[in-house]
């Protein structure tokens, strides 16, 4: 079987990797194409965006997190009943952690996948000859499909940077004009269905360019290779039938697909609202993923019901992990940026606080007791208040950092967000 597949990668970030793969993701679904969406990293954001263009899933693809048969497995797997598969990088297509070890242009080696360059052109033209020259040649594994130019003023513009493609020996699909409509809203928003409702009209906008200025018949062809089958499963676990619990709404939503699918091979998931509910459902694991709890403070705060409810289940010895924002929500309280507190489940003698607001983030790797898991730092709150951590965080270059992690009886809090998609989450609770 073969399909279109490819990775958007860039010179640069900020070059319009977003803006293309939603116009693109639109402009074939509305050409009846099933079009799957991934991601490069351990983003968040974005996978909300593939979804709102696409109608379907964005899986992320981390090679820091995830092992080479890994993201494989989650390529085959993902990708097998769709038409088309577009994988968006991640900053420049050569930026990994540690040179390209960890970047776009390691997935697309791991997954053979041929990729379309996006390169800024705003200020520029003949110019980028020697720029997509490199590019092509750099590292002879990685192929360059072809490159779509963004921010082009003019169709005169456009000849000249046709021009420099073919110098360079890369084929030129189209562009993407310079237009102020092609704007996504701020990454620290909230994303709630009514923000991503808006950028409805900015994904339209974009996909109607798309099909006016690239050439989607021609960059479909160009791309179409051989779909993997996915490699054998040797680490599925057993279904232990048990009752999985987690946290889902406007205030929670930051998760892994992979991650929910692992915990449903435990048991039986079921999702409840810290907003919206008064009771927690029965469970033998309950999971507190991270998002903007910041912006719900007052809802939060006035459902006292699920606050005790929550507690109640740490006190009696309830198996918990909650992360980033949903460790925030254990914690006493949380101030907002103008330091109003507001209560929360109070589990951890703890204060959240959104003062002074600065971003912490970085890959994350941590031992827990032997098991050594992957994740991500992402937030602009800090932790005030003495409570020891459980254990040393270290930076994907093996260097220590100060992130906490937090045990409180079968509780497991922290910033990171974990992943644990070939792992056993239930081996972090046996001590």
């Amino acid at each position: 079987m073969s399909k279109s597949q490819f990775l958007i990668g860039a010179a640069a970030s900020a070059s319009g990797k977003t803006t293309l793969t939603l116009g693109l993701l639109r402009a074939f679904a509305r050409r009846r194409r099933r079009v799957r969406p991934f991601k490069c990293g351990p983003d968040y954001i974005d996978p909300q965006f593939h979804l709102r263009a696409a109608g379907a899933e964005s899986i992320n693809l981390d090679p820091f997190m995830a092992s080479g048969r890994h993201l494989q497995q989650l390529y085959a797997r993902y990708g097998a009943e769709y038409d088309l598969c577009i994988v968006e990088g991640a900053m420049g297509l050569f930026d990994g952690y540690d040179r390209d070890r960890g970047s776009a242009a390691e997935v697309a080696k791991r997954l053979r996948l041929p990729v379309v360059l996006v390169v800024d052109a705003r200020a520029t033209a003949f110019s980028t000859a020697p720029l997509l020259y490199g590019f092509a040649r750099f590292d002879p594994s990685v192929e360059i499909a072809g490159v779509i130019f963004n921010r082009v003023g003019s169709p005169t513009h456009y000849a000249q940077l046709k021009a420099a493609a073919e110098a360079a020996g890369i084929e030129p699909l189209g562009y993407l004009p310079r237009d102020e409509r092609f704007q996504a809203p701020s990454r620290h928003l909230g994303l709630s269905l009514e923000t991503l409702q808006t950028f409805d009209p900015v994904i339209d906008a974009v996909a109607d360019a798309a099909e006016q200025t690239i050439d989607l018949d021609r960059l479909e062809a160009k791309t179409r290779r051989p779909f993997p089958t996915e490699p054998p499963h040797c680490d599925r676990l057993p279904d232990r039938k048990l009752r999985i619990a987690v946290a889902r709404d406007e205030a929670f939503d930051f998760v892994y697909r992979a991650n929910l699918d692992r915990l449903a091979e435990m048991g039986e998931l079921t999702f409840f609202s810290p907003l919206n509910d008064t009771a927690l459902p029965r469970a033998d694991l309950v999971y507190l993923p991270g998002g903007y709890p910041e912006f719900y403070l007052e809802r939060l705060q006035a459902n006292a019901a699920i606050r005790q409810a929550i507690a109640d289940y740490v006190e009696h010895d309830g198996r918990m992990l909650a992360e980033c924002g949903g460790m925030m929500y254990l914690c006493r309280e949380i101030r907002d940026e103008a330091g109003r507190p507001y209560a929360m489940c109070g589990v951890l003698p703890l204060t959240a606080t959104m003062e002074v607001m600065r971003l912490h983030l970085g890959l994350r790797e941590v031992d827990f007791e032997g098991m050594r898991l992957r994740g991500h730092e992402f937030h602009y709150s800090r932790i005030e208040g003495d409570y020891p951590s459980a254990a040393q965080q270290f930076s994907a270059r093996g260097e220590a950092v100060a992130t906490p992690v937090y045990r409180y009886k079968r509780l497991l809090a922290g910033y990171t967000h974990l992943y644990w998609a070939e792992n056993d989450p239930l081996k972090l609770f046996e001590r």
